[in-house]
Order: C-alpha cells, then structure tokens, then sequence
C-alpha cells in the first residue's frame, strides 16, 4: 500500500471531518505519478474541496502571529501584503448581513434528487512536502459535481481537475467512501440544506452540534470552517442562504478585511475569524458591489514545518454554478450562475 492510499484509508485518527481532509490531497498529489488508478477515497466520510492545511496544530505563538490577529496578510502569490489588508475590527457582522441581504434577494434555483450540483473553480494549492514548507502550485482547474440523491451513497460526488499540478488531470475522479452516506453535513443536498432553520440562532446552534472540531481548533472555529465548505459548494434556496450569513456575523472573532484577491485575481472584501490558538485561518472573498461570493484564500502557522510567519496555503475562485442532469455534463453557460 503506498503512502497515499494508507493516509486515505487508515481509520480513527485520520477520520475527519470534510473540511479537514485537504493535507491528504497533499500527499496524493505527491504520490500521483506512482499511483495513477487511486479513487479519491476516504473512510466514511468525502474529502474537502477547500482545505490545504495541516488539520490539528496547536501553535504556541502571540496571538497576533495566528488566525486573523495577524494585521499582515499575503497577497494572492504569497508576496507582502498591500496596504489596508487588515482585519478590521469592526463592520464584519454588518458586512455579513448585507450579504445575506442580498442572499435572500437572488433567484430560487430548485434542484431535483436525481440532479447533480456542479462548480468550476480556479484553484493554487500547496505542492510542497507534507512536513515541510508551502510550495504554492500553479494555477489550475478543478470541477466538481455534488450527487443530490439522498443516499445513504458510498459516492457523494465526482471530480476533475485539468492544466499544470492539477490531481489526475483530465480524469474524472468518484469522491468515495468507505461507509455510505447520508444527506447531511458530509454530503450535503439541495434538500437537506433546505430542511435546515432559517433562523439564525436556530442554524448556529444545529451547526455547532454538527462541527467536529480537531485538536487546538475552537468550535467556532469548526463552525466557521463548516459554513464554508456549504456555501461555497452548493446550491440552496435564498433563506437558507442569508441563515448561514447570519449565523456567520454571530461567531465571536469574525473580522472584515477591506480588500483581498481570490485566484483568479479579482479583488473583493473578505471575512475571516479570530482563532488565536489554532494554526490556520481562512477568509471568504465577496464582490465588493454584488456581494457574490467570489473565492476564498487559507493561511498556515506552523513552526514544526518551518512556517513561522502566516503563509498563504491556498486560494480559489469560483467561476461557475449550476445544476445539471449527470456526473461529468457541463452547463451551457446561460445555464449556469
């Protein structure tokens, strides 16, 4: 068994929760070429689309060398930040509920069963060594096609990633389990998502019982993490949507800042969360005019790697959503939103 499929497969300690299963991704990228027919698989649970970092590091620095506290932030190609990056201290929640303003106010797309979601992103992820230092990759892209049945599945989805360090290029890969299933969290449906509370309380309390924090890392923090995994990759009706914003503007530590850039170099306004014990931190980029999501960017500490300073990990953008028939079909373009 290579390094690889016993990372995918080992069980207990490796058995995380989606949004926590990006480093094995690391290490498959690094395995790919002896290791051409492996199916992204995990046990019991799919891997994340959107997470680069270490999963459990509890770093013992100043609380402004850690998630958010820092008022340095890189660049979209990991060089020194622009001027006015820093997380503001106020105006996140107000942010956060214009956007769920305008959440509610975009078109219902409704999404049957037998459907499938489908995301094209642009995408830069970690291509250095799994115990050493970030190597941010080139620039590539990744598709994904999100199953709606509600299972239980063993497959939750599918994935193809095409042009330079993209995984298996060209290949259409399953997202699969070893257990099925079932709609919910770790495979979140049109449907589920629109059984959830639409109030904003009620939404944070469910999340909070659902997020599996990992060593070091606050529930918040996990709660955080979750909401961007679920906006970012799905399609929901409007309420459900401006709920999660809501939610979001509620968590202790959310910071606005004024101006990032996502992977395909657009700038927008970012949200982000004080974790200072917790090794990573993320930031969801939103149009400054529109308020649309565009992309997000996720940043590393880790001593133990050699990653003193907080270091870009990753960045994506979000080119494309839409709805489509089956696994592998791609929108046409009026189509999609």
């Amino acid at each position: 068994m290579s390094e690889a499929e016993e990372l995918l497969t080992t069980p207990a300690e490796w058995d995380l929760p989606p949004e926590r299963h990006r480093h094995f991704k690391d290490v498959l990228m690094q395995q790919i070429d002896q290791d051409r027919n492996l199916s992204v698989k995990t046990p019991g649970r799919p891997p994340a689309r959107r997470r680069f970092a270490r999963p459990a590091v509890l770093v013992p620095l100043a609380s402004a060398a850690l998630a958010g506290a820092l008022l340095v932030t890189l660049s979209v190609d990991g060089s020194a930040p622009a001027t006015g990056s820093a997380p503001s201290a106020t105006g996140a929640s107000v942010t956060l509920n214009r956007i769920a303003t305008a959440a509610m106010a975009s078109d219902a797309i409704r999404v049957r069963d037998d459907q499938f979601v489908y995301v094209r992103e642009l995408e830069r992820s970690n291509k250095g060594s799994f115990s050493g230092p970030v190597r941010l990759g080139a620039l590539h892209t990744e598709e994904h096609w999100t199953a709606q049945d509600p299972g239980p599945l063993r497959v939750t989805g599918w994935l193809r990633s095409s042009g330079k360090d993209a995984i298996m290029p060209d290949r259409l890969i399953p997202i699969e389990t070893t257990d099925a299933v079932p709609a919910g969290v770790y495979h979140p449906t049109y449907r589920w998502l629109a059984a959830l509370p639409t109030d904003p309380d009620a939404l944070l309390r469910r999340l909070r019982e659902e997020a599996r924090p990992v060593e070091g890392e606050s529930r918040d923090q996990a709660v955080f993490s979750l909401i961007g995994d679920l906006i970012s990759g799905t399609v929901m009706p409007p309420a459900n949507a401006a709920a999660f914003y809501r939610a979001a503007a509620m968590l202790p530590g959310v910071r606005e800042i004024p101006d990032a850039v996502d992977a395909a170099g657009r700038h927008g306004i970012a949200i982000t969360l004080d974790d200072t014990g917790f090794a990573t931190r993320d930031e969801w980029i939103f149009d400054k005019e529109t308020l649309a999501l565009l992309g997000s960017r996720y940043y590393v500490t880790d001593p133990d790697r050699g990653i003193t300073k907080e270091t870009l990990s990753g960045t994506s953008a979000v080119m494309e959503t839409a709805v489509v028939d089956a696994k592998g079909e791609v929108p046409a373009r009026a189509a999609s939103r």
